[in-house]
């Protein structure tokens, strides 16, 4: 279960610094990048149920696929105002509060073990982020926050879900129309090159589909509180994947809260083994 948990998290790292090298790197627009992860992840989830150890067939649910197409978009979308530590304060920030609280409002145990371990995580991540967040604008925040509720929700709704593979494909399949009728009254073309195609697709199909079909089948093993807290070690996975991919900076503050981070983590299932 470990591993399953590692793998999930490196690969919502790695979604977030295709994000960043094609948003940012002029390599394909906002709108047409969402659509085309989303696309690309039904088709990759489609073929994985045609797997002759596989037949199954797509679970719909109307509502997981509009929690799933919201988070998307407004995930793109917030990112072109936002600086990468602005937005992963307020996403995870967000994701934190809603999961967590809607785990102590259907009677979880908060044990003193979880609750310092929350603390940490929540406070390695500040020490993180917050010194470079800037002055993030109003519009853009709003954004974030709502593509983080609508994940919240996402991973909540998540934990009654039988058969992971059938039901991530069939949120990715029913979010495909959605995308592109979000498409469409954008009045926007597509702006993209070969390079920002080929991030999406990864994106979509290996990273996205993938990685959430994964982490689907983890969700009912986990509560929400520790769900929400293990994900806060995203943004320090992805402080890793800056410097080797894109040649950012790891100072000693950032070793710092990644220590921090992972040890508020490492305390919270902890707590979950002990109860």
């Amino acid at each position: 279960m470990l591993l399953k948990i590692v793998l999930a998290m490196v690969a919502f790292a790695a979604n977030s610094l295709l994000c960043r090298l094609a948003l940012k790197g002029l390599h394909m627009d906002a709108v047409s990048f969402s659509s085309l992860r989303l696309l690309s992840g039904a088709v990759a989830l489609f073929l994985l149920l045609q797997l002759p150890g596989m037949r199954k067939k797509a679970e719909f649910n109307l509502l997981n696929a509009a929690l799933l197409a919201l988070y998307v978009f407004a995930f793109s979308l917030a990112y072109l105002s936002l600086t990468t530590a602005a937005g992963a304060l307020l996403l995870f920030g967000t994701v934190q509060v809603v999961m967590s609280g809607w785990g102590l409002a259907r009677g979880e145990r908060l044990t003193w073990l979880k609750s310092i371990g929350m603390l940490a995580a929540m406070g390695g991540l500040s020490l993180l982020l917050l010194p470079g967040a800037g002055h993030p604008s109003i519009g853009a925040s709003i954004l974030m926050m709502i593509s983080g509720a609508a994940w919240a929700v996402y991973c909540i709704t998540g934990k009654k879900v039988r058969d992971a593979a059938a039901a991530t494909a069939g949120n990715f399949m029913l979010a495909v129309p959605m995308a592109l009728l979000i498409f469409a009254f954008s009045g926007m073309s597509m702006k993209a090159d070969i390079y920002g195609v080929l991030l999406a697709i990864t994106s979509g199909a290996l990273m996205s589909g993938g990685a959430y079909l994964l982490w689907y089948s983890l969700l009912p093993k986990l509560s929400p509180t520790t769900a929400s807290t293990l994900q806060l070690s995203v943004p320090c996975l992805a402080a890793f994947g800056g410097l080797v991919f894109m040649g950012e900076a790891l100072d000693g503050r950032m070793l710092l809260a990644i220590v921090i981070t992972l040890s508020g983590i490492g305390l919270v299932i902890a707590a979950d083994r002990r109860q």
